[in-house]
């Protein structure tokens, strides 16, 4: 099987000859600095760390609705706006036909390749919670659906129609495997908002994006930190079919949601906490979620950007590992 075939399969629940060995985060700049100064190639041309372990190639189209020179925050979590008028006057800088161009060229340039199944491709949307924190700040993007639902609405419905037109443009040429709404809407102790906030203020623009994408096929996951499980029955309703990254030491069990939900698909869910501690504890992680792995509908990854103290020969015996148990979990 090409590798395209190999993870359009484990999505729709079909046997591999393998599963896929992919990473779906990309590295930490202080980890691929730390392998380089072991001996790792410093990274040229398309793919190359991923070429360099023996890895599954996978792509990432990523829209952006901020242009390349919308101002930046004062500081990490701060805002960009506080109300109506300071939203208007952001937003020219929201909302730019040069990203929708950028991807579209990305997609053709990747689009033999992807048809020939050299990588899997995977669509990133920043979703109707993730955005609008982005422009109100953390801690103002939580009172907003309070002190200013309307703007709330306004924006989650200007984001839509973006993501619309964007859908509009790239989906006749790039079919990705899955896509992401990039939210981080949940935490180590569950959500960051109630369902009934939710309810209000997402899953209407979850519905009307939602059918866009599954008419061309793409399976439809969100990226959300923490502990995702609570959520999963509030993304059901909008139509969402699986979540990536499943962070173990937010107490996500891989094994328990599919015990509770067969048909849901998830990404990562492998402890990146225990790859410095040498085979021993990477195999023992392995054989706790190979459960997981033989359902169905399950590609193993870490469950975020591997760790700077992660070596580069502890990153091998990883890969060796990822390989081997992909082999094992599709055996009778």
């Amino acid at each position: 099987m090409t590798n395209r075939e190999r993870v359009k399969a484990v999505l729709n629940g079909e046997k591999p000859d393998r599963l896929p060995a992919v990473e779906w985060a990309s590295w930490w700049d202080q980890t691929v600095n730390k392998w380089i100064e072991q001996g790792m190639p410093r990274p040229e041309g398309d793919d190359p760390i991923q070429r360099f372990y023996g890895l599954d190639p996978l792509r990432q189209i990523w829209i952006g609705p901020k242009a390349a020179d919308c101002p930046a925050p004062a500081h990490h979590g701060a805002g960009l706006m506080e109300d109506e008028e300071g939203y208007e006057a952001l937003k020219p800088y929201l909302y730019p036909e040069a990203s929708i161009e950028s991807a579209v060229q990305t997609a053709l340039a990747w689009k033999e390749g992807h048809e020939r199944g050299d990588y899997a491709q995977w669509l990133t949307l920043e979703g109707f919670f993730w955005f609008p924190r982005t422009l109100f700040g953390i801690e103002n993007h939580l009172y907003s659906f309070y002190d200013y639902p309307e703007l709330l609405h306004q924006i989650n419905q200007d984001l839509t129609e973006y993501h619309l037109k964007c859908l509009e443009r790239v989906l006749p040429i790039y079919q990705p495997e899955f896509m992401t709404f990039a939210e981080d809407m949940s935490y180590n102790l569950g959500p960051m908002l109630s369902k009934e906030c939710y309810d209000e203020f997402m899953l209407p623009y979850y519905k009307q994006v939602i059918p866009v994408l599954k008419e061309h096929g793409v399976k439809v996951l969100i990226d959300t930190d923490g502990n995702v499980e609570p959520l999963i029955p509030w993304f059901k309703e909008a139509g969402i079919e699986g979540v990536l990254p499943l962070e173990r030491q937010a107490g996500v069990d891989v094994n328990r949601i599919r015990q509770n939900y067969s048909e849901w698909i998830m990404v990562g869910g492998y402890n990146k906490l225990v790859m410095h501690l040498g085979e021993d504890a990477m195999r023992e992680e392995f054989e706790r979620i190979l459960p997981a792995m033989k359902s169905g509908r399950y590609v193993p990854s870490v469950d975020h950007q591997t760790p700077p103290d992660v070596t580069m020969e502890q990153y091998k015996i990883y890969v060796k590992l990822l390989k081997e148990y992909g082999k094992k979990a599709v055996e009778d």
